[in-house]
């Protein structure tokens, strides 16, 4: 393998060595599927993107997401934090917007911007799809917690707006607090799903400036627990609207994840159904944290 640039960014951070941190590496048109996969099992980050050429094609740019175990379509703080290092280190100029070409198709990124200063990255997702639900009592199980625990006012189902994931409403900040995976029966819940992680989430918050808790599981991604996850928290406002939520299908809020491993993350969420399509939009700051070179 040759020399590649590549950087270490903090996404859904307020500031550095929170949010959930990311390597992305540039110029690699030159390197295997497998050289991919062996580098981000080496970063071992929860994903690793690589932008294929400094060259846009079709508009946008060449960018592939691989976890420490395989190559995944799409996934949320991965898709920000690359497109604020194509804005900063490829583009090196003020923008609106940036598209990534990605495995489940052509994401755009949008930049808030405080005069010269990048200040919130927007993405906007594929609609959401709404597939099976799953009794509550045998969620309870996988997350070591009783039925009483879910909010069965709304169902526990799998959702996706490119990576499905299971939604399981939550009761209390305790019950998402002592919540933890059976890993047998979680992976036997999941091994004829699509979903493969859980994100379970509740109306009780740390910080009183939030509006939801979340914790996203993914033992199948290689990711014990993540402390952000842009994916997940697209399919959670697609769920949050479909199902209104709070009251309406009009969704914009701000979640907080990772607070229980000591990664305190921020994201913005907004949803809304128009002509019968819901439309979701993640946003996050993004924070540089170091560069370097990838012998």
């Amino acid at each position: 393998m040759g020399t590649w640039p590549f950087y270490i960014v903090d996404v859904f951070a307020e500031e550095k060595y929170a949010g959930n941190q990311l390597a992305v590496f540039r110029d690699t048109k030159g390197l295997s599927d497998r050289e991919m996969q062996v580098i981000a099992k080496e970063m071992n980050y929860s994903e690793t993107t690589f932008i294929l050429s400094d060259e846009e094609r079709e508009g946008g740019f060449d960018v592939r997401i691989f976890t420490p175990e395989k190559e995944v379509p799409f996934a949320g703080h991965p898709t920000l934090g690359t497109a604020y290092v194509i804005q900063r280190e490829i583009v090196r100029s003020r923008v609106e917007k940036i598209l990534l070409n990605l495995k489940v198709g052509q994401i755009p990124v949008m930049f808030d911007c405080i005069g010269e200063q990048v200040d919130v990255l927007w993405m906007r997702q594929i609609h959401p799809t709404f597939g099976d639900t799953i009794d509550p009592g045998l969620i309870s199980e996988v997350l070591r917690l009783e039925k009483d625990d879910i909010d069965v006012r709304f169902p526990v189902q799998e959702v996706s707006t490119g990576l499905p994931f299971i939604i399981v409403p939550l009761k209390t900040l305790n019950t998402i607090k002592r919540s933890k995976t059976n890993r047998d029966k979680y992976f036997e819940l999941i091994k004829e799903r699509e979903a493969k992680a859980i994100l379970i989430f509740g109306p009780e918050t740390y910080s009183e400036k939030n509006d939801l808790n979340v914790r996203v599981f993914a033992d199948y991604y290689g990711v014990p627990e993540d402390p952000a996850t842009g994916s997940g928290n697209g399919c959670l406002a697609g769920y949050l609207a479909h199902h209104q939520y709070f009251g309406e299908d009009l969704v914009d809020i701000k979640v907080e994840q990772g607070y229980e491993i000591g990664r305190p993350s921020l994201l913005l969420l907004r949803a809304e159904e128009r002509e019968g399509k819901i439309h979701v939009f993640v946003g996050g700051r993004v924070v540089m944290i170091a560069k370097g070179e990838f012998l």
